[in-house]
């Protein structure tokens, strides 16, 4: 076990010195600004950094402040210091990358007080000072030596950042036209409202008018603009937006979860619904921590228990996804309960099946690999101690699960634990089709509809 161990009063002579050495990393930055909320752009903002005096992002000033403090109470004089005053010069910006060597060293003593002024110099790789001054302590005049605590382990996460990016790619697409199927709550209109400002849709609302516009007032959103069409409830709601997408007047359906079920069977309907040739999937996009990627998780909501067939559309569906966001050769992670395959486990043969499909050109644009627990899907280092090389370990684009339930255990795992943000998407249709929550922050709602703006493309198959 490491100790703290103090220099009380009587035992500081006058010239020694202690020394702590520092690299600054962006992730100290982070820290720094969310534990003093200053997020002054110098410290964040690359772009603005860049065209200011330094020309680069540079560390807060008090960030090496904090490090001399961290000499004076760890180590000189330690533990039962008191810090009463302080004096910095900043001679010098420190950069990401920048190595700083803080050091203090004893210049004067108070016996009556029993206080202690330091020189203190935070000298970089250079040798070249950034700052110097003085600090003034109450020394300890009782030895103390105790365990070094054991700190925290803190992970920064910029929640969000791969919505964001999503939605970003999307602002330079042209509006989708959708369809917005009885929204008559305010968070339906609300969300619709800010991407049509956003630009990502150009929504035609479908429902009962008065409905519509009471949602509106009660909300206090301006819908004044956005056409209606009339449909006096959310049955004939969800058929008038999927014929609308069927007649090529909207390429993408968008509806309140509340009402899903009744889009979906307007959707399937033969002669009448959206179907193409390709089985319609779910596709769950996941912002989640600590993950260096957005991860597609299908299928968490369409098909209960599918087969070697629908599993290949499931694939199919998702990897154009991946593609659409700027993917060009997704990895596909098939998941299932073990990496072997066998007899026993059905869902290990398909994906064998899969695998080989992908090998004849049956799947193309996307590297399969499977099966594969999900933690080695996305952790290589967990992939290679159980003896499976793959480049899809650790960079899963696409996880593809056995079977409906194993698909909504982990995305809801993922939403409710790993504090994952996701968007969804239904594809396989003729059109994309959205089924925003209730419960969804606003972020991932505009995510949605970003994603209807990249998929608005020709059908993809005939006629079902």
């Amino acid at each position: 076990m490491e100790y703290l161990e103090n220099r009380t009063f009587d035992e500081i002579a006058l010239g020694d010195s202690a020394t702590i050495e520092r690299t600054l990393t962006h992730e100290d930055i982070e820290l720094f600004a969310v534990m003093s909320g200053d997020v002054n752009p110098a410290h964040l903002d690359e772009g603005y950094a860049n065209n200011e005096m330094f020309h680069k992002v540079i560390a807060h000033g008090m960030w090496g402040g904090a490090v001399i403090s961290a000499v004076l109470g760890t180590n000189l004089p330690g533990p039962g210091t008191i810090y009463i005053g302080q004096t910095l010069k900043f001679r010098r910006p420190v950069g990401i990358g920048d190595t700083v060597t803080v050091s203090v060293t004893a210049a004067s003593k108070d016996e009556e007080k029993k206080s202690v002024v330091f020189d203190c110099l935070c000298a970089n790789q250079d040798g070249k000072p950034v700052i110097d001054g003085t600090a003034t302590v109450l020394a300890p005049t009782e030895k103390v030596r105790r365990p070094r605590p054991v700190l925290p382990e803190v992970l920064l996460h910029d929640r969000g950042a791969k919505l964001r990016a999503i939605v970003d790619k999307a602002a330079g697409l042209p509006p989708v036209r959708a369809a917005i199927a009885h929204p008559v709550h305010d968070y339906s209109l609300s969300a619709v409202a800010e991407a049509a400002r956003a630009g990502l849709i150009d929504p035609v609302l479908v429902g009962p008018e008065e409905r519509i516009r009471a949602a509106a007032d009660e909300g206090d959103i301006d819908i004044t603009d956005l056409p209606i069409v009339a449909a006096e409830h959310s049955h004939r709601s969800a058929i008038t937006a999927v014929a609308m997408a069927r007649a090529t007047e909207v390429n993408a359906v968008i509806m309140s979860s509340h009402y899903g079920a009744e889009l979906m069977h307007a959707a399937v309907q033969r002669g009448t619904g959206i179907r193409s040739n390709r089985r319609m999937s779910h596709v769950a996009v996941v912002d989640m921590p600590f993950y260096d990627r957005p991860l597609l998780v299908t299928d968490a909501y369409i098909n209960t228990d599918p087969g070697l067939d629908e599993k290949r559309d499931i694939v199919v569906n998702a990897v154009e996804l991946a593609r659409a966001i700027g993917v060009e050769t997704p990895n596909v992670a098939l998941v299932a309960a073990t990496h072997a395959i066998e007899n026993t486990l059905r869902s290990t043969i398909e994906v064998a099946a899969l695998c080989k499909m992908a090998d004849r050109g049956q799947i193309e644009n996307a590297n399969l690999e499977g099966p594969l627990p999900y933690d080695m899907a996305i952790s290589n280092s967990i992939a290679r101690r159980k003896g499976v090389i793959s480049a899809v370990c650790g960079a899963a684009d696409i996880v593809v699960c056995p079977h409906l339930e194993a698909g909504h255990l982990l995305v809801k795992q993922l939403a409710s634990q790993a504090r994952a943000q996701t968007t969804h998407v239904i594809l396989g249709g003729r059109v994309p089709i959205l089924l925003p929550s209730k419960v969804d922050e606003t972020l991932p709602r505009l995510a949605s509809f970003a994603l209807a703006a990249m998929m608005a493309a020709p059908p993809t198959g005939e006629n079902g």
